[in-house]
């Protein structure tokens, strides 16, 4: 099994995490910055512990648990949005970068079912 590092879904997820502008605590938007930080570290976090599961299905188990962490990331971000924290440009930039998060996800999860 290659390294949860080299795996480009990995990668991705943590750079939705690096995504300073948006997680950067400050005034009142600290608390849903906070939310938007756990549930996209979560995302990357649940690949890496997955990647080093002993057996497969708890592989894809750890790959389900992080697209549901992605799923809250997309909730927080919309959120963002609407409480006008986030730009519709930057809502739209984080969110496409999300789905495409999401697609890998549902393609590894196939490709280890199969």
């Amino acid at each position: 099994m290659e390294r949860f590092e080299d795996l480009e879904v990995w990668q991705k997820s943590r750079e939705l995490v690096l995504e300073y502008k948006i997680t950067q605590p400050g005034g009142e938007k600290f608390g849903l910055a906070s939310q938007i930080r756990r549930s996209a570290v979560s995302v990357a976090a649940n690949i890496a512990e997955g990647s080093k599961r002993q057996h497969l299905k708890e592989y894809i188990q750890m790959l389900s648990i992080s697209h549901g962490s992605l799923s809250e990331t997309e909730y927080y971000l919309l959120l963002a949005r609407d409480l006008k924290y986030l730009s519709d440009t930057k809502y739209q930039e984080l969110f496409n970068r999300s789905e495409e998060i999401g697609k890998m996800l549902s393609g590894l999860i196939n490709s280890l079912k199969t």
